[in-house]
């Protein structure tokens, strides 16, 4: 029970030949291990300070000095064996972090994990870093996830998939319900595969809600198909037509804050915006239909504004092919807008030749940069006009090396799910430009408005890599790669401008609603009666007395409803009391319902307890 720098200053203060740091599992666990005496040595100043000292049972020194005899023959082995690249990221327990391209594919490298000491505290801290917030163990006990849980923090969830003492089905599938509980999507179809097991409905809810504002009308997603079009397959585009007589594409989608929630966390000057990355996204997307492969330019000329309720019906149009190149533009109306004018938000065009991805980046963070710090960036971005909400507050990380910047940034856990469906989150390719922001001296509000040479090399990225490279003005070039330095995404330039408030333009006939809700402030008299009076107040006072314009019938006070707090002297305990509460209850309101005295008044009724909401 130590830190890291306590066991190295203790192993130099005994000069402990033979002994080395074996693991640092923890900001405070570490293991020694190498030759017994000198080890327990170690071990007894650290007794001697009242700390925690065990033994682990294993069969020999690993990652020590003794291990050392065997390394040739080791080497020669693992010689023998032939390497591939992961698929997925894989956090280096040599190193602490995501290992690169090639580093695990050498025999010095498991050479190198025999000797040198496991950096698992590390490795917990880059997963942290790069969003994750779950932990599954795969092993036969919950060792592991005891030792991971002061490096991932409190509120990161971590569940061993099996325990020693339990039967493995039960604690398997006793896993999978808790990371589910946690938001996590389980396919219980294949769980379930084989057994008796069935999926049921949830009971519906104790009570009914009726809301005094009309609701819009939901619109519901039928095939596309039975309308004579394909389905685009895309979250914010749902059919695509394919024109005959020219060869052009349109694609056709609906953006609400309703069956997009994550949009309303783009919110510039007061408005929620649509980003421009998220026009961009579109563009792609259209251009993937029509067979282009790369957005060659693309010029927004206005903010696409969505509504607090209701939607917009969009309309992305790509034209006829014109020397490996066709036209894009991308349009908006409210729905049920009539014969009302399109708005056109931004036009650019689409070629077919696909832009070479380059390789994979080197050495992370760069060298020779300078930490940005990230901390208070949204508070900094809200005071410039920026209001990002959860999706698109991505920023983990930022660096600074001359006019280059260098940035990490990953969708949160609710919208990293979605990832895949895109071909990148617009909330994540926004986030990706905020270290620009944050950079930026300026205390303008500034947003794109001019994109150049768009490609995208991966599609489904949850957290990437940014680099920024300062061109002529405002404008910039953006290079997105992989938690592996794998490239996702170029764009040659993004040119930003100032924007202001007076630029959302709203005219009288947008098909928006008649009707809102707005605040009118209320004068109050400082030497007016009381509003409100208490039942018992009221009771008392006859008919004679005067009754205020609220009556607050109070349920929880046994002086109004006569029952004792607690069931102690209650007829019946528990029962008999919410018999007697509620007898009581119904005598005032019958009361108040047949006396013309109550006819100007409104009776309040509280409750206190009647259902927990966890």
């Amino acid at each position: 029970e130590a830190t890291e720098a306590e066991v190295r200053e203790q192993l130099d203060a005994h000069e402990a030949e033979g002994v080395s740091i074996a693991a640092v599992n923890g900001p405070s666990s570490v293991v020694v291990s190498g030759v017994e005496e000198a080890v327990e040595v170690v071990a007894e100043g650290f007794r001697e300070r009242g700390r925690r000292v065990s033994r682990l049972r294993v069969s020999h020194a690993f990652h020590s000095p003794l291990m050392e005899p065997m390394l040739a023959e080791f080497r020669e082995v693992v010689e023998g064996l032939s390497f591939g690249e992961p698929r997925l990221p894989v956090v280096s327990n040599v190193t602490g972090r995501i290992a690169e391209a090639g580093e695990l594919t050498t025999p010095e490298y498991w050479v190198a994990h025999v000797r040198q000491a496991v950096r698992f505290d590390d490795g917990v801290r880059a997963l942290v870093q790069q969003g994750v917030s779950r932990f599954v163990e795969l092993g036969p006990d919950g060792v592991l996830c005891g030792m991971a849980r002061e490096s991932a923090g409190e509120d990161a969830v971590l569940v061993p998939l099996l325990r020693k003492d339990r039967d493995e089905e039960s604690a398997a599938l006793a896993a999978l319900g808790q990371l589910h509980t946690t938001g996590l999507t389980a396919d219980w179809a294949t769980v379930l595969d084989g057994t008796d097991a069935r999926a049921v409905d949830l009971p519906t809810y104790a009570f009914q809600r009726q809301r005094y504002w009309p609701e819009t009308t939901t619109v519901t997603a039928a095939d596309p198909r039975s309308a004579g079009v394909d389905a685009a397959e895309h979250p914010l585009l749902g059919a695509v037509v394919s024109l005959p007589d020219s060869g052009g594409v349109v694609l056709t989608g609906r953006l609400s804050v309703e069956a997009q929630p994550w949009l309303a966390d783009h919110v510039v000057l007061g408005r929620i915006l649509l980003p421009g990355t998220g026009l961009v996204e579109m563009a792609l997307a259209a251009g993937e239909a029509a067979g282009c492969a790369t957005l060659e330019e693309l010029t927004l000329a206005a903010p696409l504004v969505l509504p607090e309720s209701g939607g917009l019906q969009v309309r992305v149009v790509v034209g006829p092919h014109m020397d490996a190149r066709r036209t894009v533009a991308v349009y908006s109306r409210p729905e049920n807008a009539g014969d009302l004018p399109w708005t056109a938000h931004a036009s650019g065009f689409l070629t077919e030749t696909a832009a070479v991805a380059g390789s994979a980046w080197g050495e992370w963070p760069p060298v020779g940069a300078e930490v940005l710090p990230v901390e208070a960036a949204y508070e900094v971005f809200r005071e410039r006009g920026y209001g990002y909400g959860p999706v698109f507050r991505g920023l983990r990380a930022a660096w600074r090396r001359g006019e280059e910047l260098f940035a990490e940034v990953a969708l949160p856990e609710e919208a990293s799910g979605e990832a895949g469906r895109y071909g990148l989150h617009p909330a994540l390719l926004d986030a990706a430009m905020h270290a620009g922001i944050l950079n930026d001296s300026d205390e303008e509000t500034v947003v794109p408005f001019a994109w150049n040479d768009v490609s995208l090399h991966a599609v489904g990225a949850a957290a990437v890599r940014v680099r920024i490279d300062r061109l002529d003005g405002r404008a910039v070039s953006l290079s997105l790669a992989d938690v592996t330095g794998a490239p996702v995404l170029t764009v040659g330039s993004i040119a930003s401008r100032p924007f202001s408030a007076d630029q959302f333009v709203f005219e009288s006939a947008d098909g928006g609603a008649l009707y809102g809700t707005e605040w009118v402030p209320a004068a109050v008299d400082g030497t007016a009666e009381p509003a409100w009076a208490a039942w018992s107040e009221v009771a008392e006072g006859g008919d004679e007395a005067g009754v205020p314009g609220v009556v607050l019938l109070d349920c929880g006070t046994a002086d109004v409803c006569g029952v004792p707090d607690g069931s102690g002297g209650v007829p019946g305990g528990v029962p008999g009391g919410v018999r007697s509460v509620l007898g009581r209850v119904l005598g005032v309101v019958q009361e108040w319902l047949a006396g013309e005295r109550f006819a100007g008044s409104c009776l309040v009724v509280v409750t206190r307890g009647a259902m927990p909401v966890g």
